[in-house]
């Protein structure tokens, strides 16, 4: 007698909700690759914070949902959501990810740890001296499945996103960044408020009810001089 294991039986449920989810298959029909694009859409018709012509950093960026909707938000209005995937480009769009990344028509990649020196400076690199008019970040760790950890290192990388974010941001400028519910939250919702003029949480409808993950937005970056001391040391992760 053949026992399914515990583990095959979610990974089993799992995988008849995501094929069934409307959001995969909203995806899978406007051509995204990933149903995280309408996370970042949400957001952004809620705030109306991506307009044609500005600088975009996508940080955590693989496998490139969010880079395909701000490259769809830069190309000309009579494009389409056809000719948005290929031809002019109305903005700067800067990806990064430690992973793999499928090419975008005019999308700019670093490929590296955001933690890592090197890349970041490969990132100052690109940006020549620009400001940054938005940056994205869906960034998250491996999970270990040790809460106090897994907590931490998703502390780390927000702060990363938040101390990038008070250095190279405008004055108006906006931060879209990926937090989880739970150890650590209302930590991470305090460095927003003291980094950024507004903050605004949002759980897009796109996040599915059973995720813990939510979006901190940031708009107008504060002093980083005023919020350095609340960022902590670099973690050994």
């Amino acid at each position: 007698m053949k026992i399914k294991s515990k583990s095959k039986k979610i990974n089993k449920a799992w995988l008849n909700d995501h094929l069934n989810d409307p959001y995969v298959k909203l995806a899978q029909k406007e051509g995204y690759r990933a149903r995280a694009a309408f996370k970042l859409k949400e957001i952004d018709e809620a705030l109306g914070l991506l307009r044609p012509g500005q600088v975009v950093v996508d940080l955590g960026a693989a496998p490139g949902a969010w880079s395909q909707y701000v490259r769809r938000r830069f190309a000309p209005k009579d494009a389409g959501v056809g000719g948005a995937a290929v031809g002019q480009l109305q903005g700067t769009l800067i990806a990064l990810d430690i992973l793999d990344f499928e090419p975008i028509e005019g999308v700019q990649f670093i490929q590296g740890d955001f933690r890592e020196d090197e890349v970041i400076q490969a990132l100052h690199d690109l940006l020549a001296g620009r400001a940054v008019d938005v940056v994205i970040s869906d960034m998250a760790p491996n999970l270990s499945g040790i809460e106090s950890s897994d907590a931490a290192r998703m502390a780390h990388l927000v702060e990363l996103a938040v101390e990038f974010a008070l250095t190279h941001l405008t004055p108006t400028g906006a931060l879209i960044c990926k937090v989880f519910h739970g150890s650590g939250y209302s930590q991470l919702a305090k460095l927003f408020k003291d980094s950024f003029k507004v903050v605004k949480p949002i759980k897009p409808k796109a996040s599915r009810d059973k995720s813990a993950e939510t979006f901190l937005v940031g708009l107008g970056p504060k002093s980083l001089g005023r919020v350095i001391n609340h960022l902590t040391p670099a973690r050994a992760l």
